[in-house]
C-alpha cells in the first residue's frame, strides 16, 4: 500500500518549504545568486542541508521557485501602477518608475533577478518575468494606439524595447556601491526616453 502523507506531515514539510524559500530570498538580496548556496540557505532556515534537498533537487531548482514568489509581486505591482489613474501615457511611465524604484530599493536582489548570471532554469524564469512586464506595458500602449493619443506601432515590439531598456539602465545604478545619486539622475531621464520611444509629442 504506497504511503500515504497525514494532513499534520503534509502542513509540516510545507511549512519548512516555505522557511527555506524565504532563506534563500534573504540569501540572494543579500550575496546574490552565488552567494545562494544550499548549505548556506540550510543555516539560515535552520534546516539540515538534506532538509533543503528534500524540497529541491538542486540551487537552480530553490533560486528558481523564490524567483516565481517574488517575481509574482514585482509583476503585481507593476500591473497595479498600469491601471492607476490618468492619462496613458502616465500610467506606463508609472509602470517604469515602479518597476525601476522597487529595484533601486533592493539592488542586489534586483541585480540577480534581472542580470546576474544563473542557471538555465532560473534563466527561464526571468525570462518569463520579463515577458509579463513585457505584455502590461504592450497592453497599455495598445490602448494609447486605439485612442489615438499613441502613434501607431507595434505594441509587443515598443514594450520589449521599453523593459529591455529599462532593464539596461538600471545595471549601472544596481552595482554601485552608493544608488542615491546616481538613481536620482536615472529616473527622469529613464521616464523622458519611455515618453520619446511612445512618440508621446509632449516628451
Amino acid at each position: 500500500m504506497p504511503y500515504r502523507r497525514t494532513p499534520r506531515i503534509q502542513e509540516r514539510l510545507d511549512t519548512q518549504r516555505a522557511a527555506i524559500v524565504d532563506a534563500a530570498t534573504e540569501l540572494l538580496a543579500e550575496s546574490g545568486y552565488a552567494g545562494c548556496s544550499m548549505a548556506a540557505v540550510a543555516a539560515r532556515a535552520g534546516v539540515s542541508v538534506g532538509s533543503v534537498y528534500r524540497h529541491f533537487p538542486g540551487k537552480a531548482e530553490l533560486v528558481a521557485e523564490l524567483f516565481r514568489v517574488v517575481v509574482s509581486r514585482e509583476v503585481a505591482a507593476v500591473d497595479e501602477a498600469s491601471r492607476s489613474r490618468g492619462e496613458i501615457t502616465e500610467r506606463i511611465v508609472a509602470v517604469i518608475e515602479t518597476f525601476a524604484g522597487r529595484a533601486l530599493k533592493a539592488p542586489r536582489l534586483a541585480y540577480a533577478l534581472l542580470a546576474e548570471p544563473v542557471d538555465a532554469p532560473v534563466e527561464a524564469e526571468r525570462l518569463r518575468f520579463r515577458r509579463a512586464f513585457r505584455d502590461i506595458v504592450a497592453s497599455r500602449i495598445e490602448e494609447g494606439v486605439a485612442a489615438g493619443v499613441l502613434p501607431p506601432q507595434d505594441p509587443q515590439i515598443t514594450a520589449a524595447a521599453l523593459v529591455g531598456a529599462a532593464a539596461e539602465v538600471l545595471i549601472g545604478p544596481l552595482t554601485a556601491e552608493h544608488t542615491d545619486g546616481t538613481a536620482t539622475a536615472t529616473m527622469p531621464a529613464l521616464c523622458t526616453f519611455t515618453l520619446r520611444a511612445l512618440g508621446d509629442a509632449h516628451a
